[in-house]
């Protein structure tokens, strides 16, 4: 009896025409609510002015997503993060306005008392072994009365006019403008930048395809991958260009833009942010695997606490004063971003890209209902249900790949 060698897959498969509904699920809904809203508003959404109001007004919940992405990933969850923020404006006001310490000086040390929270926490989740659920609720209480010991009943301020640029200032125009015909005229400088971040993106993702293609892994049709990059290009000038004819880029959409390529290579590329991933999808397994379990736990909740202090800074800039109230249900969003991002609730599954654009389609969906004058009632009840629908997605996906199986 003849030998035949078993088949071989080739880069040619046709399975590989099939989209990952789990990974692109967010980037659909997220174009379907900007379409919505876009429509409801009469194009007021997509506005130069309203694109850069969004960008602004939703920043600290960006940077909070950032921070909480991660802890979700590596299974644990925080609920302090509100506090932490009202807390850390509160000691940056103290210091800069009735210490009249340098407002750089005073940022640094309000990063460092965060970072120093999340250390005191993490150190109890960690090492300790107490529920991150418990740890963070008593450190929400225990933050908020923190605040209210600092602040009173009363705000602080006003903020030194470097930190008030860098919550709501906005680049300047070194070069001048460019005219774009019926578009009127645009900052050369933000032109540019949106220009050389599609080339980035275009490069890192073809880099990345070549080296699956080296090792035989199965990537997308190359019309598939030139038609993402360039959905991807058209977005990405869309909004750079509308920002470009209002007022520039805003400096916090420069910090926000920082902090998504560290922290997205840092999950992607680096030892520390694979044994997140191991830690949370298996922690048996991470621990026979060699994974130092606790100083990974640690460090992420030290990582939160930097996050949720730079975020106070940013909310307490942008009202220029430190209010008793900051930071309530603040926690919530950051959580509502990461799940509605595609974090699972049993860790292990995330990305930094998807919290943010789960943060935006909060902030979209503020924005466009109190656009169309819709009660306040009615945006809790609309978020509320969008989270319902993207954890009852992530359950759908992970039964649906099971009997894939």
């Amino acid at each position: 009896m003849d030998d035949f060698p078993p088949p071989v897959a080739t880069p040619a498969s046709p399975r590989r025409i099939r989209i990952n509904l789990r990974q692109s699920g967010i980037y659909v809904a997220f174009a379907m609510i900007v379409v919505l809203f876009t429509v409801l508003t009469d194009g007021d959404l997509l506005e130069p002015g309203n694109i850069s109001n969004i960008i602004v007004q939703n920043s600290y919940v960006l940077i909070l997503a950032i921070g909480m992405i991660l802890v979700i990933i590596s299974g644990h969850i925080d609920l302090s993060v509100g506090s932490v923020v009202a807390v850390t404006g509160g000691l940056c006001a103290v210091l800069t306005v009735n210490w009249g310490m340098p407002w750089w000086l005073a940022v640094l040390v309000t990063l460092a008392t965060g970072a120093l929270i999340g250390a005191a926490q993490g150190y109890w989740v960690a090492f300790f072994g107490i529920p991150a659920f418990i740890v963070t609720l008593g450190g929400m209480l225990v933050f908020r009365a923190l605040t209210l010991t600092v602040l009173g009943n009363q705000g602080i301020g006003p903020f030194p006019n470097e930190i008030r640029t860098l919550a709501n200032g906005f680049t300047d125009g070194y070069f001048g403008n460019v005219g774009l015909g019926p578009l009127g005229g645009a900052d050369i400088v933000s032109l540019l930048v949106g220009i050389l971040v599609v080339v980035g993106f275009a490069f890192v993702q073809w880099r990345t395809r070549r080296g699956r293609l080296g090792y035989g892994q199965v990537v997308d049709p190359f019309p598939l991958f030139a038609g993402k990059i360039l959905l991807a290009a058209l977005v990405v000038m869309f909004v750079v260009v509308q920002l470009a004819r209002f007022r520039n880029l805003p400096w916090v959409l420069v910090l926000l833009a920082v902090l998504v390529l560290g922290y997205s290579l840092m999950a992607n590329r680096s030892v520390f942010g694979r044994h997140i991933y191991a830690v949370g999808g298996n922690l048996q397994a991470a621990t026979l695997s060699g994974v130092r379990v606790k100083p990974v736990t640690f460090w992420v909740f030290v990582n939160m606490g930097v996050l949720a202090a730079l975020a106070g800074v940013i909310f307490a800039g942008r009202l220029n004063q430190a209010g008793p109230t900051a930071g309530n249900a603040f926690e919530l969003d950051a959580i509502a971003a990461a799940f509605i991002g595609g974090a699972a609730v049993q860790g292990g599954v995330g990305k930094v890209i998807g919290a943010i654009t789960g943060g935006l389609i909060m902030g979209v969906i503020n924005n466009g209902m109190s656009l169309i004058g819709a009660p306040s009632e009615r945006v809790m009840l609309v978020k509320g249900l969008v989270l319902l629908a993207a954890v009852a997605y992530d359950v759908w996906t992970k039964r649906r790949a099971g009997t894939v199986r």
